[in-house]
Parts: C-alpha cells; structure tokens; sequence
C-alpha cells in the first residue's frame, strides 16, 4: 500500500477490544479480514451489530480460515475477470471516484492514488451503504467505506468535509466527501476495492466506467 495507507494486519494479535466509533467493517479491514469471517467467529448475528469493549478473536483456529470459507488473494486484471471476483466486480457500473490530473498510480498490494485538487469531490464508484465513515484507522485519513454487495467494498481514503455518514444508501457517482492530502501532502485520493476481504486492481473495472 502506498505510505500512508499502511495495513495494521502484518502482526495480526489474536483479539481485538472493540473501541468507540468501530463497526465490524472497519476493524475487519483494519486487519485485512473478511468481515463475514469475523462475524462467524465471533458468533455475531446477521445485523453484524459490535458493542465497545467487547473482545474479538481475529484469527480462526489454528490460524486458518474455517473449512468452507473463500479466500481471494489479490487478484490481477488477467485473472480477475475469469473468476468469482469478476462475478462480484461486473455489475457493478462502474464510475472514476474522482477526477485527476495525472494518470492513476497503482499502489502495490492495494489500491491506486488519483492525484487531484484540494477540496474537490469524491464520488461513490458504485451505488451501495456506507458501512464507516471516520478516522479510527491508522494511516488512512477520513476514511469512507461502502458496501456494494455481501462480497464487495469500496474504500475512499485522506478525504475532508463527509458528505456521508454510516448507514446512508449512496448511488452511483453521488458526492460522498472531499480530497484532502495524504502522507505527502499532496492532494490525491486513496481508492480500494475489496473482494472477500482482499484487494483487487481497480483500474480494469474503471477505464470501463464513465
């Protein structure tokens, strides 16, 4: 990921006490999980619902995924269109975040920085729910992340002035924040897109959209 967007999972601990302003989503992405994993192993119902203080397991029993479960590395643009990520990934509409001046920059592991203006606006690339909206996540800025479907989440990172707030539906191309600046002071705009948890090139889904 590019600095500044530095995952906190390289030593994921075993648990996690739950913090004020966390949800399932943004400690799951924390720690580059599926949140559907850690909802099962934590016997969460379906409402995904996490109260402050309660304590975590982050890892399932002898450090693997519960037999059954999917897990998606991060997928090429070669190979993404012929799996399950292309099936989650396709119907999506896809549109450009937000403008830039420069083209896109591959982050490595992750996502893409879209260099821009200070203030301009952030777009949803997809209809969906904002499921975070906040600054509890180390290296991320004023985080947004959007669910698109049970598989499929979007994350738009160093942003000001959220024009959102958890919980809100959001469609295609809606204004969701601002760019602001990150690790270099630069304006630009951090954009994920996760499948199952794991990260996905971006660029093939968006030089398709708008």
């Amino acid at each position: 990921m590019a600095a500044g967007c530095a995952s906190e999972s390289a030593h994921t601990p075993e648990t996690y006490v739950v913090q004020p302003r966390d949800t399932l989503y943004s400690i799951a992405w924390r720690h580059d999980l599926d949140y559907r994993d850690l909802a099962r192993w934590n016997h969460i119902g379906a409402d995904y619902r996490i109260a402050v203080g309660q304590v975590l397991v982050l890892k399932a029993g002898n450090h693997r995924a519960p037999q059954g479960t999917a897990r998606v590395p991060f997928v090429s643009p070669n190979n993404v269109r012929a799996g399950s990520a292309a099936d989650a990934l396709a119907p999506c509409g896809w549109t450009w975040p937000a403008g830039h001046t420069s083209a896109p920059r591959p982050v490595p592991g992750g996502g893409i920085l879209l260099l821009g203006a200070l203030g301009q606006p952030i777009r949803a690339a997809c209809a969906g729910r904002v499921v975070y909206a906040g600054s509890g996540i180390r290296g991320y800025g004023n985080l947004i992340i959007i669910k698109h479907s049970e598989t499929l989440l979007t994350a738009y990172a160093h942003t000001i002035r959220l024009e959102v707030r958890e919980g809100q539906e959001v469609a295609t191309g809606e204004e969701i924040a601002h760019m602001g600046t990150g690790a270099h002071n630069i304006a630009a705009l951090y954009f994920e897109i996760r499948v199952n948890g794991k990260p996905v090139d971006p660029l093939p889904f968006l030089h398709g959209g708008n």
